[in-house]
């Protein structure tokens, strides 16, 4: 389980509690100030951090380490996101009020057009997004169904969900993400982890496997190997992030995910990725 289960979810996962969706939490984190000062801040100079964070990857270890624990910290207390797989997104949809389509602020820095992959839930956006009328135009709203339908596609484009707070522990964002997003290139291409993996992990049945590698071509985590002698793949649990996206794009269906702590228990018993 993440740190957020335990702080937040009473020991179960966070982001199936109601109460991190609630009005309630929402007032009383006064997450509608953030949002404001998120998206007024996000709309104006982000090259100018992403300028500095390349500075500071050329820097000394010892500060590209001190400085990347602070940012960290900070962001676990505003905004963080964690990976998780269709059927989680689903259980959200169910649970929240509202889901509201919006055009995604990661690509348009950094492809400098316009898609629509992120969904604000919960949050009343009726008025905190009226200083921002390219947030606001068009807005989508979805119902259950549809949002589940929206979710579904991107799953099978390769897209993984994961979902954001603003003002730790209110959930009012749910992201597609990918190389193009910007808590993507923090994680990867800065070393700053800006979400916890899933609370599951991929496994392979290898007696369904064929060795097409179809998903190690859509793993953007690097997690599936493949061997020629045997000529199927399999999944590297480290380096997994539990998404199920491979499962999603198998087309021999050789892909389950199971529970992270059910795997740690059955990997300790010996028990192979590869025979689960």
């Amino acid at each position: 389980m993440c740190e957020f289960c335990h702080q937040h979810g009473e020991g179960k996962k966070w982001y199936l509690l109601m109460k991190n969706y609630s009005e309630e939490l929402f007032r009383q984190k006064k997450s509608d100030e953030f949002m404001r000062k998120f998206f007024r801040e996000f709309t104006g100079d982000t090259s100018k951090i992403l300028s500095e964070m390349d500075s500071l990857r050329k820097g000394p270890n010892f500060v590209k380490r001190f400085m990347g624990n602070l940012v960290v910290r900070k962001q676990k207390k505003v905004h963080y996101g964690q990976i998780v797989p269709i059927e989680d997104i689903e259980k959200i949809v169910d649970l929240v009020k509202m889901v509201v389509r919006l055009p995604c602020v990661c690509r348009k820095v950094t492809l400098g057009k316009e898609v629509r992959y992120c969904f604000g839930i919960s949050a009343p956006v009726k008025g905190i997004f009226d200083e921002f009328p390219d947030l606001t135009r068009d807005f989508e709203v979805l119902s259950q169904e549809q949002a589940k339908q929206a979710f579904r596609e991107m799953d099978e484009q390769g897209l993984v969900h994961s979902v954001w707070t603003f003002q730790t522990p209110f959930i009012g964002g749910l992201c597609n993400c990918d190389s193009d997003c910007l808590a993507y290139q923090m994680s990867f291409n800065y070393n700053i982890p800006m979400f916890f993996k899933a609370e599951y992990v991929g496994v392979t049945d290898w007696d369904k496997c064929t060795g097409c590698k179809e998903c190690k071509t859509f793993c953007q985590y690097g997690a599936i190997l493949f061997s020629a002698f045997n000529d199927k793949c399999s999944i590297d649990p480290q380096r997994c992030y539990g998404c199920g996206i491979c499962r999603a794009v198998c087309p021999n269906e050789a892909i389950s995910l199971i529970e992270r702590d059910e795997f740690k228990v059955l990997a300790s018993a010996g028990v192979g990725s590869e025979k689960l």
